[in-house]
């Protein structure tokens, strides 16, 4: 009698921005430019890092919400098109890995899990900035808030469900047996409404305080992380 085959180590969904990688920096600095385009002075650097999480479009609705101006549709638009433009061409100036990342995922990759990324960058910027970091070939699935789209063609980003559970179905993985990490609200109730455990990082972009969110476990660096996967991974068994 043959001994049932042992369950698959659950998949690991990352976030990026503030996860992963402290990419404000290269971001506020894109801002800050094509926010100079509409004649808004530069914003304060902590006041920006707060904005970020929601996507490039979002934040540079939120830029303008914050600089007290008001402008066309069609005006957002362009600039966040120029916004993207300018990013691509600065996606890692700056921006680097959070302390410990690559040291977790050979940790966490020698005992047999996959990784992918859920972000709500472009998946082409989140691409360009892993590939820039050297960690891209590591994910089995890199998606962006524009990789799933409705019948409409409008995207489906986080905090919807549906985006979580595409990204573990591309990366050959099951939702019912992945992990998601992230440092934000956004983070946590996209796993939360897709049923899945999450563990959040208190170093990231979020102007509510990780423990706050109520995530299954909080971390404060990466050299926890293949401790908190296991406690949750036996937990998931």
């Amino acid at each position: 009698m043959h001994a049932p085959s042992p369950r698959p180590a659950p998949l690991l969904v990352f976030d990026l921005d503030g996860t992963l990688a402290d990419t404000a920096p290269d971001l506020i600095s894109t801002l800050r430019v094509v926010l100079a385009q509409e004649g808004v002075p530069p914003l304060p650097y902590d006041e920006a890092r707060d904005m970020l999480g929601a996507g490039a479009r979002a934040l540079v609705e939120r830029g303008l919400a914050a600089a007290g101006r008001t402008v066309p549709k069609q005006r957002i638009e362009e600039l966040f098109h120029a916004f993207v433009a300018h990013y691509g061409a600065h996606v890692a100036d700056e921006s680097r890995l959070f302390p410990g990342v690559a040291a977790a995922l050979d940790a966490l990759a020698a005992q047999g899990f996959r990784f992918a990324v859920c972000t709500n960058k472009l998946e082409g910027l989140a691409v360009q900035v892993l590939e820039a970091l050297g960690v891209a070939h590591r994910f089995d699935a890199i998606c962006g808030q524009d990789t799933f789209r409705e019948a409409d063609g409008t995207n489906i980003p986080k905090p919807d469900p549906r985006m979580l559970a595409m990204t573990v179905e591309k990366a050959g993985g099951r939702l019912d047996r992945a992990i998601m990490i992230g440092d934000s609200e956004t983070d946590v109730a996209t796993a939360r409404n897709a049923g899945t455990p999450v563990i959040a990082v208190d170093f990231g972009y979020t102007t509510i305080p990780v423990p706050d969110l109520n995530p299954d476990v909080v971390i404060s660096h990466f050299d926890a992380l293949p401790a908190a996967v296991a406690a949750l991974a036996k937990a998931m068994a």
